[in-house]
C-alpha cells in the first residue's frame, strides 16, 4: 500500500496520496496546484480515480476539478449544499470502495455543517480501522475552530463537533491512525501540535475534545478567539465552483524598476524579503510580508481584485510568492521588480527604512519610558503572557485598527520572533507613523532574558 502526505508550505495545510489497490489511488483534500499529486502518483504507477473533499476549505483553493479533468477522476463529498459540484455524494455511513480499500463516509459536522471524514479499510485489515480522514474535525492536539460558518453560534456547533467525534470517530479504535487536513500553523484551529503524527488512542490521552466534559469543551471553544482572515469568505464561494485553471508561475511579468514605479500605484507593492532585509532599505508604502508567511497573510492586506506589485529575492522566490498568493485565490500579480531592491537602489530611486531594536534595548526604554510597546500576536497569544504595559493589536486587523498614538510616538512593536511584526512595522510605517522599531527575536528574546511578563488575568485593554 502507498501512503503520503504532501503539505502546503505556509498555510498548515496536509493533502493526502492513498494507493487503493488494483493500481488506483485517491487523493484527499488537494490544493490548487496538482503537479505533485500527479507526479507522485506517475512514479509509483497509480491511477487516481477518486478525490475526496472532506470539506468547504476556507483557506485554500481547491484542485479537485482540475485535478479530476487531468486524470479522470471523480470528486466524491457529503450529500450536504455546501460541498458544491461533487460526481459522488456520500451520506452519513455509506460505503465507497476503490480498488481493494473501503471508505465509509462520517458526518462529523461542527467546525462546518457539511464536514465529513473517511474511515479507511484497507485489504489485510479485517474488519479493524486503518485511518481516518477527518479534515478540520479533529487535529492532533486541537479541534477545528467554530466560529467561522456563524460567530454566534459558536458554542451550538462546539457541541455538535464534540458529539459528531465522540459518536463517530472515537469508536474506530484507539490503534487507528490521524489524517487531518491541516497540522500546525493553520488558521483553521487554536493550538494544534507541531506533531504530524497521531492516533486515536494518543489524542484520547492528550486531545481536549477527549478529556473534558462537552460543557467544559463549549467552554474552551468559546474562549478561543482566533482572527478570521478576510480572504476566507471568497475561498468558501471558490470552493462551490468546479475549478479555476492556476496560472503557471513562469506567465508572470518582470517589470524594470522605473516601470515598477511607475505601475506600483495601481495596487500594493508586497516585499517578500525578510523583516531584517526589509528594515535596512525597502520601497516607500511597501508591505512587507516574508515569503513563507505569504500564504497566511497575503489575503489580510490584498484581495482577488487587488492589483499586486512584489519584491522577491531571485527567480525561485517570485514563483513561490506568485504561487503562494494564487493558493489563496487571488491571481492579480501584476508584475515583480527585477533584480529586486538592489535594482531599483542602482537606479537612484527612493528608498525608506525602519529601525530594528532587541529586547534588552526595549525593556531599558520602557524603564526609561521612552517607547510604546505593540504586540501584534493573536489574542490567544496575548492572554496566555505578555510584557507589562504592552499595548495590544492583532497584525491582520491593525490597519483598521490603527494605535490611538500620535503618529511620532515611539512604538517598539513585537510578535514572537519578529516577522509579523515585519509586518505590523510596514502597516504603521504606510500609515504615518514616523518613529516605528521592529523588536527583532520578539518575545521569544524576551523570555530568554527573564525580563518580566504579565500572564492570564494581568491584560491591559488596548487603547
Amino acid at each position: 500500500m502507498f501512503f503520503q502526505r504532501l503539505k502546503t508550505p505556509g498555510l498548515g495545510h496536509n493533502a493526502y496520496l492513498l494507493g487503493c489497490g488494483d493500481g488506483l489511488a485517491v487523493v484527499i483534500d488537494p490544493r490548487r496546484d496538482v503537479d505533485d499529486y500527479l507526479r507522485l502518483a506517475r512514479e509509483n504507477d497509480l491511477s487516481i480515480a477518486y478525490v475526496l473533499e472532506t470539506h468547504r476549505q476556507e483557506d485554500f483553493e481547491f484542485g479537485s476539478r482540475t485535478l479530476a479533468q487531468m486524470t479522470g477522476a471523480r470528486i466524491v463529498g457529503g450529500r450536504h449544499a455546501l460541498f458544491g459540484e461533487t460526481d459522488v455524494k456520500l451520506a452519513d455511513e455509506e460505503e465507497l470502495k476503490v480498488g481493494t480499500t473501503r471508505f465509509i463516509a462520517l458526518a462529523t459536522p461542527g467546525h462546518t455543517p457539511e464536514s465529513m471524514s473517511y474511515a479507511v479499510y484497507v485489504k489485510d485489515g479485517g474488519d479493524r480501522c486503518w485511518g481516518v480522514f477527518t479534515g478540520d474535525a479533529l487535529f492532533v492536539g486541537d479541534t477545528g475552530r467554530t466560529d467561522l460558518p456563524d460567530p454566534g453560534r459558536t458554542a451550538d456547533n462546539a457541541g455538535i463537533l464534540y458529539d459528531a467525534i465522540h459518536r463517530k470517530i472515537e469508536p474506530l479504535g484507539e490503534h487507528v491512525l490521524l489524517f487531518p487536513a491541516h497540522g500546525a500553523g493553520s488558521a483553521c484551529g487554536g493550538n494544534i501540535s507541531e506533531r504530524d503524527d497521531s492516533t486515536l488512542g494518543i489524542e484520547k490521552a492528550t486531545n481536549p475534545v477527549f478529556l473534558k466534559s462537552r460543557h467544559d469543551f463549549v467552554a474552551h471553544k468559546l474562549a478561543e478567539k482566533m482572527a478570521r482572515p478576510p480572504y476566507f469568505v471568497h475561498m468558501e464561494d471558490v470552493n462551490r465552483l468546479p475549478g479555476r485553471p492556476l496560472k503557471s508561475p513562469s506567465t508572470f511579468r518582470v517589470l524594470q524598476p522605473v516601470e515598477f514605479q511607475q505601475r506600483m500605484h495601481e495596487g500594493v507593492v508586497i516585499d517578500t524579503r525578510s523583516p531584517e532585509a526589509f528594515s535596512a532599505a525597502h520601497i516607500p508604502g511597501a508591505y512587507n510580508i516574508w515569503l513563507d508567511g505569504l500564504p497566511a497573510f497575503g489575503g489580510w492586506v490584498a484581495n482577488e481584485n487587488t492589483r499586486i506589485f512584489l519584491v522577491a529575492d531571485g527567480l525561485e522566490a517570485m514563483e513561490r510568492a506568485v504561487m503562494s498568493l494564487a493558493r489563496i485565490g487571488i491571481d492579480s500579480v501584476e508584475g515583480v521588480l527585477a533584480k529586486g531592491i538592489e535594482g531599483w537602489r542602482d537606479q537612484g530611486l527612493p528608498i525608506e527604512s525602519i529601525a530594528t531594536t532587541s529586547a534588552a534595548e526595549t525593556a531599558i526604554w520602557m524603564q526609561l519610558g521612552r517607547v510604546q510597546v505593540l504586540d501584534v500576536r493573536d489574542e490567544y497569544e496575548w492572554n496566555e503572557k505578555h510584557i507589562p504595559g504592552a499595548m495590544h493589536r492583532y497584525v491582520g486587523h491593525l490597519e483598521s485598527d490603527l494605535p490611538l498614538l500620535p503618529r511620532d510616538s515611539e512604538i517598539v512593536v513585537h510578535c514572537n520572533v519578529g516577522h509579523r511584526s515585519g509586518v505590523a512595522a510596514s502597516i504603521l510605517k504606510r500609515n504615518g507613523f514616523t518613529r516605528v522599531h521592529n523588536m527583532l527575536g520578539g518575545l521569544s528574546a524576551w523570555e530568554k532574558l527573564g525580563l518580566p511578563l504579565d500572564g492570564p488575568g494581568q491584560s491591559r485593554k488596548a487603547d
